[in-house]
């Protein structure tokens, strides 16, 4: 007995309905994209080896998809020294893997495998400014909309292939990037009828600043991951975990503000301004923060809030300034929407320094699903053809062909059942695909040059004209 088709763990099949969301997503975020002055580029699914590999740390190298080279390289014993402990390798799983046995699978991986698929679009960006700075111009603003894959261990919404939405201006420091990107945000999620998310914003800078003047600078991770719990373990759990990382307790005292961190953003600044004063870097961030939501509050949001919020802490070692997440409208469980951030050195990977970037990516995924809980897709991204003409006979058929021509020309979703089948068949077949028209065109209607549309949802069924065929599937 043939097996039974599948499809490899942690990858989706998508239905014609939810290509149709996604692609409503998509189309959004674009227009928003090109609005702001984003163009558009895109990179090759798979990247020589070296250019992604020691991007990501440890943990990322660990997840990317490595492609085999062509040829029998494993057999071929002139040309590759195979790794003593090979068998035992196979069976491991990559998190029993000691770091020794690691770098020699890695050796002897590069040996049979010179390309990977692409981890994310931000490094294969950065070899592309490097690749055509001489064709750039610069402050280059490019946004990105392709999938990315990761040997990830598939679980409830972590899958190995999924879309990223990327929009980063690379070539200048000025903060009034921040300020659009916020409004990118902002248009996005309105147009989608996400009302009510909540953009939080922190900095980099204002991390580093407490850890400085707490006399915890070493100490800058352990700090801030603890503080990142704070929602969850409460204000006595952080400081236990901090205790616990070896961050003394006259350390914790100083940064007791932070426990009850409420009021205006300004409120908020001002309160940081306190606690920074004797961090020349703090301050700096502070700055930066309070030139940022300033300028937002005077411009104003649509629908969206913006929101300091101190215990974010995302990607630490790779952004150097503002840092972004955005969270759901209130009442829907869901971990963050998008997110993204100001990075001094994206290019410097690739030799190209001081090359300032900042940027944001929205979660595809997770958006839709917020939508979908929300109710909130309009009709017409769901909508199949808006009439299906039934089939009576070649003569009919043919007729039917003419107007269904002409309604084409005229933008209208509209198609032929192929098969002259039993019309309760046909009728069953509009039904099943929810398409809320049919039309039936017979002798009759061929003679006096009509059509006879039904209204499927209501049964009213009428013999018009073409031009009140045209307006009424319009």
């Amino acid at each position: 007995m043939a097996q039974k088709p599948s499809i490899p763990k942690g990858t989706r099949d998508f239905s014609p309905a939810e290509v149709a969301k996604r692609n409503y997503i998509f189309s959004t975020i674009k227009t928003n994209f090109e609005k702001f002055g984003f163009q558009p580029i895109e990179t090759p699914s798979f990247e020589n080896s070296e250019t992604l590999m020691g991007k990501y740390g440890e943990e990322g190298d660990r997840l990317i998809f490595k492609i085999l080279n062509s040829g029998n390289y494993f057999f071929d014993k002139n040309k590759i020294e195979i790794p003593v402990s090979i068998d035992d390798l196979q069976v491991k799983s990559a998190e029993d893997i000691s770091k020794e046995e690691l770098i020699q699978l890695n050796q002897f991986t590069s040996k049979i495998s010179e390309k990977a698929l692409r981890y994310d679009l931000t490094v294969p960006f950065a070899r592309y400014v490097v690749q055509h700075q001489n064709e750039i111009e610069f402050p280059f603003k490019r946004y990105q909309i392709q999938p990315v894959w990761r040997a990830d261990r598939p679980q409830k919404g972590r899958f190995r292939e999924f879309y990223q939405c990327d929009a980063d201006v690379v070539g200048s420091n000025s903060l009034w990037q921040e300020v659009e990107l916020v409004q990118l945000y902002d248009s996005v999620f309105s147009q989608l009828g996400l009302n009510g998310v909540t953009i939080k914003i922190n900095n980099r800078k204002i991390l580093s600043g407490i850890a400085e003047v707490i006399g915890a600078s070493d100490k800058l991770i352990d700090f801030t991951v603890a503080l990142d719990k704070l929602d969850k373990i409460g204000e006595d759990g952080v400081k236990k975990e901090m205790l616990e990382k070896g961050i003394s307790e006259s350390a914790i005292e100083k940064v007791q503000p932070l426990f009850n961190f409420t009021g205006t953003i300004s409120e908020k600044i001002q309160k940081l301004a306190v606690l920074l004063a004797n961090s020349e870097e703090g301050m700096k961030g502070v700055n930066e923060l309070q030139f940022i939501c300033d300028n937002v509050s005077t411009l104003g949001l649509q629908t969206a809030f913006l929101d300091l919020d101190v215990t974010l802490a995302r990607g630490l070692n790779y952004y150097t300034g503002a840092i972004f997440e955005v969270a759901a409208p209130k009442g829907v469980a869901m971990g963050s929407i998008g997110g993204g951030g100001r990075y001094d050195d994206l290019t410097g990977i690739f030799g190209l320094k001081n090359m300032s970037g900042v940027g944001i990516s929205f979660g595809l995924d997770r958006i839709a699903l917020v939508i979908e809980e929300l109710g909130l897709f309009p009709e017409a991204v769901l909508a199949t053809s808006k009439a299906l003409f039934l089939n009576f006979g070649d003569k009919e058929a043919l007729y039917a062909m003419q107007a269904i021509g002409k309604l084409r020309q005229a933008g209208i979703k509209v198609e032929l059942y192929p098969d002259n089948a039993k019309i309760g068949k046909q009728f069953q077949h509009a039904d099943k695909r929810g398409i809320p028209f049919t039309v039936l065109v017979g002798e009759e209607e061929i003679l006096n040059n009509q059509y006879a549309i039904k209204n499927l949802a209501s049964g009213e069924q009428q013999k018009v004209d073409f031009a009140t065929l045209v307006t009424l599937l319009q």
